[in-house]
């Protein structure tokens, strides 16, 4: 088996897929190892460590992917339209493992699953117990947590810590973090040792024993809803305009008095939330900063501009890209064991060869194409879903319809023809008065005169749409 790890080629990427640790722990496994000349460059790690753990250094991509049966990537690869095509090189059932944002690029998907490539992506490993040491959005976002606060310092033109000293006193600054998350809990722990205030919110009420063990006070509304804020994954649902009003005016109130504000609020597959509005940050003091770790998904501060430092209305808006490569080093060592501990969940231990568990929880979980198809529930063609289960539940029902309409043209006869009509239909579709029940009840009517004998022809007609218009509602659904 032959694992290739090649050099990220995304803007503002210095992670590498794999340290030398890992690549040691690879050859143990009986895998050969490749990885891409310079690849570690970023997060420190020379080609030579790569060498002397047992891999072999390739001078390109092309040679990189050549024919490894495994790519293990830190962002997705680029396709043709982005200008170099890393998809292209993936061999005809390859397996792709990386932080492969499906939500965000569904023209990827469809190259995966053309090219017959096993996609896995690792941001949704699911979390239970046993795929903990496997998950990469706690690991990076840790280390986006702590990377906030020293970024928020950097611009801030005042000490951290209460300081008392000849001159006088200097007051410890107030931070305020929105969203206790692993990246928030990870901040709140951070700003608590550089000596500020620290207060949080978050809509999970689990969240406030966390914050408040951190040495921090909690913020936030209270209501029946923050009882359902929490998906089964553990991530803060999206919540009401009502909720999102009331915890704007409660946050209004708190960031007016706060020196810096981190926000960290995401909802998978989602735009980030707003939460500080341009309203808000005129509040704030001049001097004040506001570090903004959503910015790639929309922002949670309305005034943050992706991949800039800006000041508005006095303050100091952070909106760096990326935030867990800016802390390479650190970040490539734990999504490497992240890794490590994904892929020999794949390999069997005493044949040293691939055999994966379609089966597996966390395999499944985290399967994105396999065999030329996309098979993720959650991005998987929902018409093609939906189609067989439209059939199925109306099948017999859609195809009276054209018998029901017979009787119409003797609707204009005298009524006893009509009456006699009435039974012949009735013989016609007996399934169709078993299926659609409201179809039947028009037959006593057709004993009245002939111009209400024709009553029934256009709900018998009505009906077949309704159930036409039922199909399509389900192929969209």
């Amino acid at each position: 088996m032959r694992i290739a790890i090649p050099k990220e080629r995304r803007p503002h990427e210095s992670r590498v897929a794999a340290t030398a640790e890992t690549v040691k722990r690879f050859v143990a496994l009986g895998a050969d190892v490749v990885v891409e000349k310079g690849a570690g460059v970023g997060a420190a790690i020379p080609d030579a460590d790569y060498r002397q753990a047992g891999a072999t250094v390739a001078k390109d991509a092309a040679s990189t992917y050549g024919d490894a049966d495994m790519v293990l990537k830190v962002q997705r690869p680029m396709t043709k339209a982005e200008g170099n095509d890393e998809i292209a090189l993936l061999k005809d059932g390859a397996l792709l493992i990386g932080v492969l944002n499906p939500s965000g690029d569904a023209a990827a998907l469809e190259a995966y699953a053309k090219g017959n490539v096993a996609a896995f992506a690792m941001e949704l490993v699911p979390r239970i117990t046993r795929a903990q040491s496997m998950d990469v959005l706690s690991s990076q976002s840790n280390l986006a947590g702590y990377k906030s606060v020293l970024d928020a310092n950097e611009v801030f033109g005042r000490a951290m810590p209460m300081m008392m000293t000849a001159a006088g006193r200097i007051n410890p600054a107030r931070v305020f973090v929105m969203g206790a998350g692993v990246a928030g809990l990870q901040a709140i722990a951070t700003a608590r040792r550089l000596g500020a205030v620290v207060s949080a919110t978050d809509v999970r009420p689990v969240a406030k024993e966390q914050v408040e063990s951190l040495g921090a006070s909690f913020v936030m509304v209270e209501s029946e809803e923050t009882a359902q804020a929490e998906t089964a994954g553990g991530y803060a649902k999206e919540m009401s305009e009502d909720y999102k009003k009331r915890q704007a005016e409660l946050v209004a109130q708190t960031i007016a008095k706060q020196d810096i504000v981190i926000t960290t609020a995401l909802i998978p597959g989602r735009p980030a939330p707003e939460l500080v509005s341009a309203e808000m940050v005129k509040s704030m003091k001049p001097g004040s900063v506001i570090v903004d770790l959503a910015v790639e998904q929309g922002g949670n501060c309305a005034l943050s501009e992706p991949g800039k430092v800006v000041t508005k209305h006095g303050v100091a808006i952070v909106g760096h890209l990326n935030t867990p490569s800016r802390v390479a080093v650190d970040a490539s060592a734990m999504y490497s064991r992240n890794l490590l501990n994904f892929v020999s969940l794949l390999i069997d231990p005493e044949s040293k060869a691939l055999k994966i568990d379609w089966d597996d929880e966390i395999v499944q979980g985290t399967c994105l194409t396999r065999d030329g198809k996309i098979v993720h529930p959650l991005f998987a063609p929902k018409e093609a879903e939906a189609a067989p289960k439209a059939a199925e539940s109306t099948p017999k029902a859609a195809e009276p319809a054209p018998k029901a309409a017979e009787p119409a043209p003797k609707a204009a006869e005298p009524a006893p023809k009509a009456a006699e009509s009435t039974p012949k239909a009735a013989e016609l579709t007996p399934k169709a008065a078993e299926s659609t029940p409201k179809a039947a009840e028009p037959a006593p009517k057709a004993v009245e005169p002939a111009p209400k004998a024709a009553e029934p022809a256009p709900k018998a007609g009505g009906e077949d749409k309704a159930a036409e218009s039922g199909d399509d509602s389900e192929k969209g659904a």
